[in-house]
């Protein structure tokens, strides 16, 4: 018993420099953690990091991960303890805390075919629950829960380019809903992020036009600039996005 005390001791006075020159130096402790944070999942060989909208490049050293089937480009929110600042090439080292996977799409053409499978029923959407950030549009919305066929949600461009580029220096895009005419009364958070690495953004881009078919104004549009990109999130616990039903 005594060996094995006297062995413990010795790890531990191996270890105790390393592990406070780790803490002390960056300035980060176990109870640091972020609030929920947009991020997208960049798969390197057999192992993947996060590109943060926020933090930059986060290598998770979590070692009970293997639940996880990371997909390259798949969007994300994540609640991290963030470690060690520039590590191995990385941003930051963090322990994920909290990982949920979020429906990712990409930008669709708004046509006379594709008009009645995109829909435009109202959408029930409160003030600064869309943003544009890591060059994603990112949207929180309240769901009327179908009881059988998952609800269409997409972000749609016009036709040609000339209604897309309107010469207004803004980019106008639209969003669609199809709830076909399934609905429940029950209401859930859902969370959609939509990729326009599509989109010609340029230097002379001022921002995005988005038309909404709002439940509660009615048909809108809301201007968002791409200069000062907003990454705020809906104050909104992982946990309550778990009944979402969308395509």
């Amino acid at each position: 018993m005594r060996t094995l005390h006297w062995l413990f001791m010795a790890i531990c006075l191996t270890l105790m420099p390393s592990l406070q020159s780790c803490g002390d130096s960056e300035g980060y402790s176990v109870g640091d953690f972020t609030p929920p944070l947009w991020a997208t999942v960049r798969v390197t060989g057999n192992a993947f990091y996060l590109n943060c909208d926020t933090w930059g490049t986060l290598w998770p050293v979590n070692t009970d991960l293997g639940w996880y089937e990371a997909a390259d480009g798949q969007r994300v929110l994540t609640v991290f303890n963030p470690l060690w600042d520039n590590y191995q090439g990385y941003d930051h080292a963090v322990k994920l805390l909290k990982l949920r996977n979020v429906l990712t799409k990409g930008v669709e053409t708004l046509t006379p075919e594709t008009e009645k499978e995109l829909g435009n029923d109202p959408i029930l959407i409160y003030k600064g629950d869309i943003s544009v950030s890591g060059g994603y549009m990112n949207i929180f919305f309240l769901q009327n829960l179908p009881s059988a066929k998952r609800h269409r949600i997409s972000l749609v461009r016009p036709q040609e380019d000339n209604d897309l580029y309107a010469g207004d220096g803004y980019i106008h895009l639209e969003l669609r809903y199809n709830d076909y005419d399934d609905l429940t009364g029950r209401f859930a958070y859902a969370a959609v992020s939509y990729n326009l690495n599509s989109l010609k953004i340029t230097h002379d881009v001022k921002g995005i036009k988005l038309k909404i078919n709002s439940k509660k104004n009615g048909k809108v549009e809301v201007a968002f600039d791409l200069k000062s990109p907003n990454s705020n999130i809906k104050k909104v616990n992982l946990s309550d996005l778990s009944d979402i039903q969308l395509q």
